[in-house]
């Protein structure tokens, strides 16, 4: 496969063909969170394992219309115990995914990365989003909108390698990869475009296999064919990128939202790194998008 297909609803097509996975939402007393679950349920993607209040969980529960007897509840209503619990069930092997429920993601990410009890896998965590926008032309990638903060250049050659594992476990065999600046042109005094340019060497050299890294590229020669054509740039990436790697988690995240809130923009979100995916959405974002990550972490092979 060359590139992701829109729609992002497709996701729920792919999930559907795998084996059904097991699902840990950790304080799962949320009711946007439990809505989404219970959809993918409904479909048959996931069996979900609630951790939290039962008494809140089943009240929501009651409130889906639905009755709590033959959903699978752990008791635990302390958020921290909530989160280790979670992860000791992934670890147990008793769950293939993990969500975030109500409680605050540094909690969470606390348990993940816990030193004795953790699942981390690769040497760091970051955020993949896809998103369906209505004026581009496939499903478009961006990272890393929630973890880090000012990554290095090597944290975002980590980046790299982590989104475009995504993108190979969804059949796309070399995703094209924008790393993106203010300009097109490496300028020393702003580091963006220095970054860029030497993540896109390190792809050359093939410190960056299975992709083609092109940058630094503003947004617009990122995903406008004509506006690449206009400043006379020649690339493969330019244009048509599958994938965005922001500078820093402030314009990542501005980029996000923006996406959603003006460009009309349906997005999955998950974090890779870890021993399982890990289906965190802000709390902003519609069930439908929550329902969405539930499948893009259930569709990867």
């Amino acid at each position: 496969m060359q590139y992701l297909e829109k729609p992002l609803s497709q996701l729920l097509n792919v999930a559907r063909s795998r084996p059904q996975r097991r699902l840990v939402v950790a304080a799962a007393e949320d009711k946007s969170v439990l809505q989404a679950v219970w959809e993918a349920r409904n479909e048959k993607i996931v069996a979900p394992v609630l951790v939290g209040d039962s008494a809140k969980i089943r009240e929501i529960l009651r409130q889906l219309g639905g009755s709590a007897d033959d959903w699978e509840i752990v008791h635990e209503p302390d958020a921290s115990a909530a989160a280790s619990r979670s992860v000791g069930l992934i670890r147990e092997g008793k769950g293939e995914i993990l969500m975030k429920g109500y409680l605050p993601t540094a909690v969470l990410l606390k348990a993940v990365l816990h030193k004795e009890n953790g699942i981390r896998e690769s040497s760091m965590l970051s955020h993949v989003t896809l998103f369906e926008i209505p004026s581009y032309q496939k499903l478009l990638g961006l990272s890393d909108a929630a973890i880090n903060i000012q990554p290095t250049v090597e944290e975002k050659a980590e980046i790299i390698r982590n989104a475009v594992k995504v993108f190979h476990r969804l059949g796309v065999e070399k995703p094209l990869v924008a790393v993106l600046g203010p300009v097109e042109t490496v300028n020393p005094k702003i580091e963006s475009t220095v970054h860029a340019a030497m993540l896109a060497v390190m792809q050359v050299r093939k410190q960056i296999p299975g992709c083609i890294i092109d940058g630094p590229l503003a947004m617009d020669n990122a995903i406008s064919a004509e506006a690449a054509r206009h400043k006379h740039i020649e690339s493969p990436v330019a244009g048509n990128a599958d994938i965005l790697i922001a500078p820093d988690l402030d314009a990542a995240n501005i980029l996000y939202k923006s996406l959603i809130f003006f460009a009309g923009a349906v997005s999955a979100a998950i974090i890779t790194g870890a021993r399982v995916p890990v289906v965190l959405t802000s709390r902003s974002d519609s069930e439908r998008s929550k329902l969405l990550s539930i499948a893009l972490a259930a569709a990867l092979e």
